[in-house]
């Protein structure tokens, strides 16, 4: 018998995460470069994350060098790329202040200053690391990374992760949204995550849904 999927988010209905789903409107936009494998994760969160925020676009992929969506986007988008090359900025106050000061002398020239893009890659470190590799094009914009007491807060239960301090792709978006766009700061080792709280809360009931279709024994391990 072939199982019944919800209509809305396309999983199985014992397993529907329309609850967790919240409308954000997020000022700047956000791109998610997902590899294959991640399409069908259920323990994945750019299905809660690409539903929830109101301007956010997905391509699906492992090389995206010659992808014509992406290729628009840098032309169009001054592009910011969350992941910690060895040329990451580390995204805090005095960042967010020279990138605001490089956009504002722009206009001063009569320069054409595209709005801010937030590109994220969507796999595990391993797969990511490649298709960063793969796609050139992503090696001349501007990297960036949280603050490692940012980056230690993630409270991604639900999936084994390959690095001490990994956030989920959900939970690093979020941070990094709150702090480009309302220039958010460390409050006592913690970030104020604004207009995104919302989705983190929802994020964690997500967690703790995830982990109750795991055996009891299992779930214990966890904490």
């Amino acid at each position: 018998m072939p199982r019944v999927l919800c209509q809305a988010c396309q999983r199985p209905e014992k397993a529907c995460i329309c609850d967790y789903i919240v409308p954000v409107n997020n000022a700047i936009k956000v791109v998610v470069l997902q590899h294959p494998s991640e399409v069908t994760q259920a323990k994945g969160t750019v299905s809660l994350l690409s539903r929830s925020l109101q301007n956010c676009q997905v391509l699906v992929g492992k090389d995206f060098s010659a992808n014509s969506d992406l290729l628009q986007i840098l032309a169009n988008y001054h592009c910011l790329l969350l992941y910690p090359s060895d040329n990451a900025q580390t995204l805090n106050d005095s960042y967010i202040k020279t990138l605001a000061d490089k956009k504002l002398s722009q206009v001063k020239a009569g320069d054409n200053v595209g709005q801010l893009c937030l590109i994220i890659l969507d796999g595990t470190w391993k797969k990511a690391y490649r298709m960063f590799m793969l796609s050139s094009k992503l090696h001349d914009i501007d990297h960036i990374c949280l603050p490692e007491k940012i980056a230690s807060q993630g409270q991604y239960l639900i999936r084994k992760v390959a690095k001490v301090n990994a956030l989920s792709s959900l939970e690093a978006c979020c941070y990094a949204l709150a702090m480009l766009e309302g220039g958010n700061q460390l409050v006592d080792n913690e970030i104020n995550a604004g207009i995104y709280q919302v989705l983190l809360d929802k994020f964690a009931q997500f967690n703790a849904f995830q982990l109750s279709f795991r055996p009891q024994a299992h779930i214990k391990s966890h904490h």
